[in-house]
């Protein structure tokens, strides 16, 4: 079963907490449950569907789903008011952050993991193809865009599995991928301003057929030095670490 292999598929070490996202009727949450050693909580905007929860796990549902909006909910202060996501000192617990996630927000999924990232040393969700492909894409792939850059900035990624449109009843149109990622640690992280980063990486792509030199001179501070070969590349072509020099590069 699917949902079976997703849940088996989380990598538990040093994992104490998995938080999983939309859990809908509970078809993985059922599998996240059999998981020994972590606690399981879980993030539902839909009202009938944590009132389903409640029905169909009574003993653990009440006070481990709420009803939130994961793209609303402030994470930090989430974790801090919640005993399952916090140590008895307010710490934060490493915890997995696991889902078949909505595919209209899966984008926005991981962003929201990225700014989290001190809470979520790990990931395992169900993606569109499209978008996980986009996700672990190199550079000088067609795929490889600013999704890729800011996600692997921050965390290394797998493919855990490829689903067809038939794994699911009813199928869907598109294809899915299951993919995990693993948070890096701090040495690997870029060394530079993040905010810039930020800026920098999506106005680049903003513009991906145009050269750097010329994309970049909205937002550059300083002087464009007009013989670094990266600006005279395009973005697909560059690197996390060429991004993170170029922002160094600024005064």
């Amino acid at each position: 079963m699917t949902a079976r292999q997703i849940a088996q598929s989380v990598d538990l070490t040093g994992i104490t907490r998995i938080l999983e996202v939309g859990p809908g009727q509970g078809m993985l949450t059922q599998f996240l449950l059999e998981l020994e050693g972590v606690d399981v909580y879980a993030i539902e905007a839909d009202r009938d569907m944590v009132e389903h929860l409640n029905e169909r796990f009574p003993e653990w549902a009440p006070e481990h789903v709420v009803q939130e909006d994961f793209l609303k909910v402030d994470l930090a202060s989430f974790a801090a008011r919640q005993p399952t996501l916090s140590s008895s000192n307010g710490a934060k617990r490493p915890t997995a952050l696991v889902g078949n996630f909505p595919y209209n927000i899966s984008s926005q999924i991981l962003v929201r993991l990225v700014d989290n990232r001190d809470l979520f040393p790990r990931m395992v969700g169900m993606f569109q193809r499209e978008l996980a492909e986009r996700v672990l894409a190199p550079p000088g792939s067609k795929t490889y865009g600013a999704i890729s850059v800011l996600v692997q900035a921050f965390y290394a990624g797998r493919v855990v599995m490829q689903l067809k449109p038939g794994a699911f009843n009813p199928p869907p149109k598109v294809n899915s991928t299951v993919i995990a990622l693993e948070r890096l640690p701090p040495e690997q992280r870029p060394a530079c301003d993040e905010a810039t980063f930020r800026r920098v990486v999506r106005t680049a792509f903003q513009q991906r057929r145009k050269m750097l030199r010329n994309s970049l001179k909205q937002i550059w501070v300083g002087d464009l030095d007009p013989e670094d070969k990266r600006l005279q590349r395009r973005p697909e072509q560059l690197s996390v670490a060429d991004f993170v020099e170029l922002v160094g590069m600024m005064g």
